[in-house]
C-alpha cells in the first residue's frame, strides 16, 4: 500500500519542523490568504476556518494532487475574547505584550487535513498561558531581535520569549503553531501515522 505525500500549506518553518519532529516529511506551498477575523466571528471558528482555507487554497494551486494529502493550519493568541494577530510595528507588539503581560491567556490551533478523494479533517487545539509580568523595556529589547515580528501575539514561546512564560496548560506544539497530537490523529486517519499503532500491526498480520 502506497503511503500519501504530504503538502503543507505554510511559509512557517516551525510548522515544517514539528511534522520533521513526528517522522512526516512534506512538501511546502506557502498560500496568501486575507486572515483577517470575520465580523462576529469567535476564535474557534476562525482558527478552524483559516486551517481549512489555506488548505483548499492550496490543493487549488496543485491543481492534481496525485494521491497527497494538504495540511492547513493556524494559530491565534486570544484575549478578553480578541485575537491578536501579528504586530504591524514595535508599537503594537509592545501594546500586545502589555495585555499579556501577568495573567493568563488563551492560544488556539486549528489544523485541517484535506484527501485527494475530497474528504476534510479538523480540529482544534486549545492551550492557556500565563505570563509574568513584562515591563517596557522588556518589550522594546525583544521587538528588537525581530523574533516577533510574523508571530501571532507578538511572542514566540519557542524562542526568547520562553523567559515570558510563567505557566502553560495544555500543547506546546499547539502554541508554536502546528499541535502534534491532534495532527498526527488526523494523518492517521488518513492512513499516514507518525507511529504504527497496534490496530495497525494487526491489520497487517
Amino acid at each position: 500500500m502506497t503511503t500519501p505525500k504530504l503538502i503543507l500549506a505554510s511559509a512557517s518553518p516551525r510548522r515544517r519542523e514539528l511534522l520533521a519532529q513526528i517522522g512526516i516529511p512534506c512538501r511546502v506551498l506557502p498560500v496568501d490568504l486575507d486572515e483577517s477575523p470575520h465580523p462576529g466571528e469567535v476564535a474557534e471558528v476562525y482558527v478552524r476556518r483559516l486551517a481549512l482555507d489555506k488548505a483548499r487554497a492550496a490543493l487549488m494551486l496543485l491543481g492534481h494532487p496525485g494521491g497527497a494529502l494538504v495540511l492547513g493550519a493556524d494559530t491565534a493568541v486570544v484575549v478578553d475574547g480578541e485575537v491578536l494577530g501579528k504586530p504591524r510595528d514595535a508599537e503594537d507588539a509592545a501594546t500586545m505584550l502589555g495585555r499579556l503581560s501577568g495573567r493568563w491567556h488563551r492560544v488556539l490551533s486549528g489544523v485541517a487535513l484535506l484527501g485527494p478523494d475530497g474528504a476534510e479533517l479538523s480540529a482544534v487545539s486549545e492551550s492557556r498561558v500565563l505570563m509574568r509580568p513584562i515591563g517596557q523595556i522588556e518589550a522594546a529589547a525583544y521587538w528588537a531581535t525581530g523574533e516577533p515580528a510574523d508571530k501571532a501575539g507578538g511572542y514566540a514561546i519557542q524562542g526568547r520569549a520562553a523567559v515570558f512564560v510563567e505557566a502553560l496548560e495544555g500543547s506546546f506544539s499547539g502554541v508554536m503553531g502546528l499541535p502534534l497530537y491532534e495532527t498526527a490523529a488526523l494523518l492517521a486517519a488518513a492512513g499516514l501515522a507518525p507511529i504504527p499503532t497496534n490496530k495497525d500491526k494487526e491489520t497487517t498480520e
